[in-house]
């Protein structure tokens, strides 16, 4: 699934170097954080949302079919959290 979400996420911006994901698994769970430029956050996101939708869609199919619950975390560099 990492993989998948690496090609998609490569594939939509115009810097795939600046594309990485985290996996973290825990209780049959499996969180994904997509880390990408912020220049490249619109890419990525989409109109209204669309292009991240279709992708969580996608991650939810497959992680069902292995019977793990997915979700998908774009995190965003210029808010802080102290």
């Amino acid at each position: 699934m990492k993989e998948f979400l690496e090609f998609v996420a490569k594939n939509l911006v115009d810097n795939p170097e600046g594309v990485t994901v985290e996996e973290i698994e825990k209780d049959g769970r499996i969180l994904f954080r997509l880390h990408v430029d912020d220049s490249e956050m619109g890419k990525i996101i989409g109109k209204e949302g669309r292009n991240v939708k279709a992708i969580r869609v996608l991650l939810s199919a497959v992680g069902a079919k292995n019977r793990k619950t997915v979700e998908l975390e774009i995190p965003d560099k210029r808010v802080r959290t102290e």
